[in-house]
């Protein structure tokens, strides 16, 4: 069994920049590179310019004011961007990014690439569908009946989801519709053929091959005739998903009153037996269910859904009812984390024999919880979803914009692919395709092959196994653990004679640590938010100038519109009656996404929550002060 050797430490800047010589050495050599690449293009060719063109006072004139607008941009970048990199922002997904994807993006942006066609990329499209098949592979599905490609985030990729999800719903009514190809499906119900499984749906797509029809009875789907208000059925979400399932809703034309919201429980997944509930009643209305999703690392929460009960609740429709629907996994945060559970050969190892690697290798030590039960067999039956949303620029540590959506059968891709003849390259003499035309086959056209190139370096230096990208996403995961420990355990920050008590909203399933900041003594859930809503406003960008605050975090409401009652649970055990709760129907928290490499070591941790206590006394102190402030200048109103 190969084993990677890969220091951590070694794969990022730093914050300190520490590893600078190396990042400068390796910018310039992609810089070298690409200027001896042009200069060595033809080089019996004349140079266009002249050392005396370049000397005219115009061309200098023109030098100077480039320097002039890239010095301006820098100060705008140094004075206003948000410092990622450090252990002192704990808030979005957002951390330092990986040396090699920075260098190889750098490197392959010169050459400005587009992989909407092979001939405007036929480096990067290669790159691209490479990094695909590494992300299949990482989700447990066959590579060579799979495919995934790069988008511009996790927004489009859902969209894609929804598309396929569409059109595939739409084909056995397409069949039935059309003469040559009607004896398919002969003697079904409409209601029969709105509950194929995708499977047989696909099955029936390599017939309409097979006869030649496919192309006629795919402009009989809705994507030819267009979407009939409620034929597909409901599209079944959590009241956990992030917006743009809205969003993909309104732009496919299925519309956002098909939605149906699952309720979550205290944990913030999935409630399962209310998602059995809702499915069975809609079996028993004979209403169809156009697909659902399950969501592996919840923007607001990072919680893990329980996929496998997703799976198995459809599997058990099809077998009772003779229903099934598509299953889609949104895990645009949380996805790279199954990665946490492969061995060297992409295997996902048994619960027992994984825990003891971990322990063995120090990648989870002993003390942390992680990972719990539910969490790991959510991981584990990911590779049974139609597919799956995944974002490079979050767990994998790549820079924007890199998100990717991966789909277990690329048959599917046939329902969505347009071959127009300004991107498509025709077959060749053989019968053969001789290149993939991205363009033609997913939702954006134009895209940077640099993103591409960036994610294919990242996953050939950090291998998509508990070696590799187990290693990195480890070190946040055991040390969010520690911070909702920490939490969970803190005793009160007194500030003059104000008492403050500081606990998370749950243990994390991997990195996210929700918590905040309640006065002891007030029993007012409005005050409580406004509380933490300010010490927000102190530990973010809207305090002024973020790179001289020496905490920065990110916050969000739960409010009952969006989770329904669940954030009383939460709002119960801080000690607010249910009258509060009734009258505020919201929970103001404090989130903190863990993913800081540079505070694993159990010493520098500890220094680090000290100084943090520290922080928040002075911090909350600042907010007693404009409180008095405030009360101050009302008198004088």
């Amino acid at each position: 069994m190969f084993k990677t050797t890969m220091n951590v430490d070694a794969l990022f800047l730093g914050p300190k920049s520490e590893n600078r010589e190396f990042f400068k050495e390796m910018v310039d050599y992609a810089v070298d590179e690409h200027i001896h690449w042009r200069a060595d293009f033809h080089p019996e060719d004349a140079p266009l310019l002249t050392p005396m063109d370049q000397h005219q006072p115009d061309f200098r004139n023109t030098l100077y004011r480039t320097e002039g607008i890239l010095r301006q941009l820098s100060s705008k970048l140094k004075t206003t961007s948000v410092p990622w990199f450090s252990p002192r922002y704990l808030g979005h997904m957002n951390a330092d990014t990986l040396m090699v994807s920075n260098i190889a993006y750098v490197m392959t942006m010169l050459y400005n690439p587009n992989n909407c066609a092979h001939e405007a990329s036929p480096t990067t499209t290669e790159l691209e569908l490479e990094a695909g098949r590494d992300l299949c592979a990482m989700f447990g599905y066959d590579v060579q009946k799979s495919w995934g490609h790069i988008t511009s985030g996790g927004t489009v990729a859902n969209y894609e989801g929804v598309w396929v999800a569409r059109n595939l719903k739409s084909l056995p009514l397409a069949i039935a519709q059309h003469e040559k190809a009607k004896d398919l499906v002969a003697g079904m119900s409409e209601k029969q053929l709105l509950n194929m499984s995708p499977t047989a749906i696909l099955d029936l797509s390599d017939e309409l091959k097979k006869r030649g029809l496919f192309e006629e009875v795919r402009a009989l789907t809705v994507r030819g005739v267009g979407v009939k208000q409620g034929q597909l059925g409901k599209f079944l979400v959590p009241m956990s998903k992030h917006y743009s399932w809205m969003k993909a809703m309104d732009v496919m034309g299925i519309g956002q009153e098909h939605i149906v919201p699952l309720p979550v429980d205290e944990n913030y997944r999935t409630d399962v037996e209310t998602m059995r509930a809702i499915t069975f009643k809609l079996i028993e209305e004979g209403t169809p269910i156009l697909g659902m999703v399950a969501v592996v690392g919840t923007t607001e929460e990072g919680s893990i859904d329980q996929v496998d009960e997703v799976i198995k609740l459809r599997r058990e429709c099809e077998e009772k009812f003779g229903v099934s629907f598509y299953v889609h996994v949104d895990a645009a945060y949380g996805g790279y984390v199954r990665a946490m559970f492969l061995d060297e050969n992409s295997k996902f190892m048994e619960y027992d024999a994984l825990v003891a690697r971990y322990r063995a290798e120090d990648i989870i030590p002993e003390g942390v919880t992680w990972p719990k039960r539910a969490v790991y067999e959510g991981f584990k039956a990911m590779s049974e979803a139609d597919s799956i949303t995944v974002d490079p620029h979050k767990a994998g540590f790549i820079q924007y914009a890199a998100g990717a959506v991966c789909m277990k059968d690329k048959r599917i891709v046939d329902l969505i692919s347009y071959h127009a003849a300004y991107v498509f390259e025709e077959a060749d003499d053989a019968g053969e395709e001789q290149n993939v035309v991205l363009g033609s086959s997913i939702m954006e056209g134009s895209k940077a092959g640099a993103t591409a190139a960036a994610v294919w370096a990242a996953h050939r230096l950090v291998p998509l196994n508990i070696s590799g990208y187990g290693k990195v996403i480890g070190r946040g995961i055991v040390t969010a653990d520690w911070f909702a420990q920490k939490l969970a355990m803190a005793k009160p920050i007194v500030v003059g004679n104000r008492r403050f008590e500081l606990r998370p909203l749950m243990h994390p399933d991997f990195h996210m640590v929700n918590f905040t900041f309640k006065e002891i003594g007030n029993p007012s859930l409005e005050d409580h938010n406004r509380l933490n809503q300010r010490m927000y406003e102190v530990c973010s960008y809207s305090s002024g100038r973020t790179y001289s605050n020496d905490f920065l975090t990110s916050s969000t409401s739960l409010a009952f519109g969006e989770y329904g009652d669940t954030p009383w649970i939460y709002a119960e055990s801080r000690g607010f009656s249910r009258k509060e709760w009734d009258k505020t129907q919201s929970v103001y928290i404090l989130r903190a996404a863990v993913m800081t490499h540079f505070l694993r070591d159990p010493q520098g941790f500890e220094d680090y929550w000290t100084n943090l206590r520290a922080i928040f006394a002075e911090k909350l102190g600042h907010i007693i002060d404009m409180e008095v402030k405030e009360a101050n200048q009302l008198k004088a109103a």
